[in-house]
């Protein structure tokens, strides 16, 4: 791999040791629309040229002069195409999240002087619009679907002509490492987008040091499902692990798709976000309590057993015989609805319960969290497929290539060839940010077993009672979700006398247990007052504040009607709790609890 230094020669790296008649997949009208290695090649070069007549540039490759491109648009071929054409001309992607407000949108276009925007889907076409004068300049908008009113992307390739592309060559060649490969605003959970500057060497080593660290295998057969947001880091440049380890890539067509095109396209592997692992897990343990008499026994011991499992010491001989059992009669339907075909499901982007994790290992269905902000291209530490190299509970060993050292208060700081250039514009943010070369994440952590990096907390989310004691929300939250009535849970409590929680319930198992009960259910409104509903939330409680210390122990909690989504605004894109837009929207909840 070490034959190329910039992002897109990844295309020439695939073409010439592993070419692939489906290099990325996505689905056009209920088919797989597949792209082989050469036909990329050749649509991101015609794109280059294109973008070039249309007087595209990284002028003097300065940050500020590099031309920006905006991109909006859920996961699919065009959106790596774009990318790799943008940084073959030294202009700047700046990918957007779908679900960006509008003032959040008209905030980025302008701070970032965008002069092209890329989009797909009427709806995100409609927000740009919105913006449009707002943005002096934003010179046009291209859409990848055939949309009324908006040129089609292909305009710009269409019209591209032999001497445009060897033009491209010529340009392609002062394409440096060290220059600026994109920005990407992090929405974060409090104040204005910030511009993560990243270069082609910061994301290049960070590819590096994941596929060998891992490792991750060239598997020429091998095929990967995506579906969290490509404008996530995260994402992308497991993007390019896959293309630098012939794994082709096949779009989801959206969340609610994933079921179906799992089974359908049976990928090795995919990268996903806790809370999306526990809407998985939620499916499976209500299929799971439908059943009856021998097979709901079954079910349940399985479960049971897959509890206890420990990938770093064997149960023994009778336990691992049970487990055996357990994975052929209950726990192949699991791998059955995964696709039959998966070796590894990469986590990533919050804490994900320590639970999910050993049930679904125990399960064949391995596992592995990951760690790293934007701000680190981003990978700094990950559990890997190697012996020792998990340890559930864990964000796993620091990656190869990357140095972390944890500060006095326990705040973990990483240097290394991945640490951004720098926040756009912001170099007062970026001082606070690096300091002698290392970054500083924001998050506490500590080294477990001298060599596993374990997250306990954002610095950020830490709060004080009015005692002066110091409480970690994240812990408590996701030890309570390990319980089938808790869908999400949010501690509260800075400088007060006590901690206290909002809880949002699971309203099937809720209904059942009401059911059981002979409790009637009309409104969750109505169950969420019920005095046994919430007596039984309070015996949940009580059995789960054991586990924590006396501060950290819940005293009083609400009860709300609502999940709390991205669209409703209480979730960030990457699905954290937005804590201060939560607050405020549960005001009078939490005054009743203080009062």
């Amino acid at each position: 791999m070490n034959e190329h230094s910039r992002i897109f020669d990844c295309i020439a790296f695939q073409l010439q040791h592993f070419p692939k008649s489906d290099m990325l997949a996505g689905k056009e009208k209920g088919v797989w629309q597949k792209y082989s290695t050469a036909e990329v090649q050749i649509l991101v070069n015609k794109l280059s040229a294109g973008l070039l007549r249309l007087g595209v540039s990284g002028s003097d490759m300065t940050v500020e002069k590099q031309d920006k491109i905006a991109l909006i648009s859920k996961n699919r071929p065009e959106w790596l195409l774009l990318d790799m054409a943008c940084q073959q001309i030294g202009a700047l992607l700046c990918p957007i999240y779908p679900t960006t407000n509008i003032n959040e949108l008209e905030f980025i276009f302008n701070d970032a002087t965008v002069k092209y925007a890329f989009v797909s889907g009427m709806e995100i076409l409609d927000k740009v619009n919105n913006i449009r004068d707002k943005v002096p300049s934003l010179l046009n908008v291209f859409s990848f679907d055939e949309l009324p009113g908006v040129d089609h992307w292909k305009k710009i390739t269409d019209p591209v002509e032999a001497l445009d592309l060897v033009k491209l060559e010529d340009v392609k060649q002062t394409i440096l490492p060290e220059h600026c490969a994109t920005i990407i605003y992090t929405s974060g959970t409090t104040g204005t987008p910030k511009g993560v500057m990243l270069s082609h060497h910061n994301i290049v080593t960070n590819v590096i040091s994941a596929k060998s660290s891992f490792p991750f295998s060239d598997a020429p057969n091998n095929r990967a499902l995506s579906f969290l947001p490509l404008n996530h880091i995260f994402e992308r440049m497991v993007s390019y692990i896959y293309i630098n380890s012939a794994i082709s890539i096949y779009y989801a067509e959206s969340f609610d798709t994933i079921g179906e095109n799992l089974k359908d396209i049976k990928p090795s592997m995919f990268c996903t976000v806790p809370r999306l692992l526990e809407k998985v897990y939620e499916k499976i343990m209500a299929v799971g309590a439908e059943l009856t008499g021998i097979k709901k026994k079954l079910f349940y011991w399985a479960v049971a057993l897959a509890d206890r499992y420990d990938n770093n010491k064997s149960n023994g001989l009778w336990y691992n015989l049970q487990l055996a059992i357990a994975n052929k009669l209950v726990f192949s339907k699991w791998r059955e609805g995964l696709g039959n075909n998966i070796e590894t499901v990469v986590t990533g982007g919050a804490a994900c319960q320590v639970r999910l994790i050993r049930i679904f290992t125990a399960a064949k269905i391995p596992i592995y969290e990951g760690y790293g902000p934007t701000e680190n291209s981003p990978l700094i530490s990950v559990n890997c497929r190697k012996k020792g190299g998990t340890k559930f509970g864990t964000v796993g060993l620091v990656a190869e290539g990357q140095q972390v050292k944890l500060e006095a208060d326990g705040e973990i700081c990483v240097k290394g060839p991945s640490v951004m250039m720098g926040y756009y514009k912001r170099p007062d943010l970026t001082a606070e940010a690096i300091i002698d070369g290392w970054l500083h994440t924001g998050d506490i952590g500590v080294f477990e077993d001298g060599k596993y990096l374990k997250i306990t907390d954002r610095k950020k989310e830490l709060f004080k009672t009015s005692g002066g004691k110091y409480v970690a929300p994240q812990p408590i939250e996701n030890k309570m979700k390990e319980s089938p009535f808790v869908e999400q849970m949010m501690v509260v409590g800075a400088e007060q006398k006590f901690v206290g929680a909002l809880i949002v319930p699971s309203i099937p198992n809720l209904k059942e247990w009401m059911q059981l009960k002979g409790i009637n259910f009309t409104t969750i409104e109505d169950a969420i007052h019920n005095p046994k509903v919430l007596g039984l939330y309070r015996e949940l409680i009580d059995s789960f504040n054991k586990f924590f210390n006396h501060v950290e122990q819940i005293k009083k909690f609400e009860l709300v009607p609502h999940e709390w989504t991205i669209e409703t605004g209480e979730l960030t894109p990457t699905l954290k709790l937005k804590r201060k837009v939560i607050m405020e929207r549960y005001k009078n909840a939490i005054d009743r609890m203080y009062n």
